[in-house]
């Protein structure tokens, strides 16, 4: 490699400020989920002051996490972390409902311990609701580098600017986007491959609404596509799959998408090929 290349590589990495271990925040993120749910502990905690012990540490390890970024932030990294810290009962509160919710709508689950331990849409709901605390506490970059790591685990992208209510449930989830100023009510279901997106993309757009609302015990199906910060899905209301929506439908509204079908000829040809997937 040669010299002025890398003395120009080095001048790059002596500006770089945000010095945040990524493997180090996935840890934080999967031992905080251990702490708040039984079932997804590798090893279950002996006594009350061994998990007092481990949650103390989670806010040290945060905070540490939170010092290469929060020269952008409102807050000190300890003043951040012991905020995040502050929250989680009703973070608990959330998803133990967001749980039982996903329980309540799938029929083939059994058990909650199921939904919490194998399900990615409440893994993928579980990152976001972490991310979106941090998030509107003004923490740069962290909250969106959780939740990318959720969406190359479970394949489901929630920007964590999204306000979303509880319960919520997603189903099956993979292809599942929701963009950054998407707000989505309670009791509330998406199933895979639905987008929650915006009409444009233009940057000069970055601090307007973009993005969809969903009221109340509103369901999506899958491979729907629903666009646009004007456009509210009234409470009650049902979109079918493959539905292309740009604009609001009012409460209790039933939206399906009915494809054509054309058969032309009446016996299959003999040189018909035969897939297999």
């Amino acid at each position: 490699m040669e010299e002025s290349f890398l003395l120009r590589l080095w001048g790059l990495h002596q500006q770089n400020q945000l010095r945040i271990p990524t493997s180090l925040l996935c840890q934080f993120l999967n031992r905080l989920l251990q702490v708040l749910f039984p079932p997804l502990a590798e090893q279950p905690f002996k006594s009350m002051q061994a998990l007092g012990q481990e949650a103390a540490f989670l806010e040290q390890e945060l905070e540490t996490l939170l010092e290469g970024v929060q020269h952008i932030s409102a807050f000190s990294a300890a003043e951040s972390a012991e905020r995040f810290m502050q929250q989680l009962p009703h973070l608990h509160e959330q998803l133990l409902a967001d749980a039982h919710f996903i329980l309540q709508e799938d029929p083939a689950a059994r058990h909650v311990e199921e939904v919490m331990r194998s399900y990615p849409g409440f893994y993928g709901i579980a990152v976001y609701r972490i991310a979106h605390i941090l998030y509107q506490d003004g923490v740069p970059l962290l909250p969106r580098i959780l939740t990318e790591y959720a969406h190359g685990r479970t394949g489901i992208d929630i920007h964590p600017g999204a306000r979303i209510g509880y319960p919520f449930c997603i189903d099956h989830g993979t292809g599942i986007v929701i963009g950054e100023t998407t707000v989505i009510g309670s009791h509330v279901k998406l199933y895979q491959g639905v987008t929650l997106g915006a009409l444009s993309v233009a940057k000069y757009m970055m601090d307007i609404k973009r993005h969809p609302t969903l009221e109340d015990n509103v369901i999506i199906y899958a491979g729907a596509t629903i666009l646009g910060g004007n456009t509210v899905i009234g409470a009650h209301s049902i979109i079918g799959g493959n539905v292309w929506l740009t604009e609001s439908v009012p409460a209790y509204s039933r939206l399906y998408h009915r494809a054509q079908i054309k058969v032309s000829r009446s016996e299959a040809p003999e040189d018909m090929v035969d897939f297999s997937i």
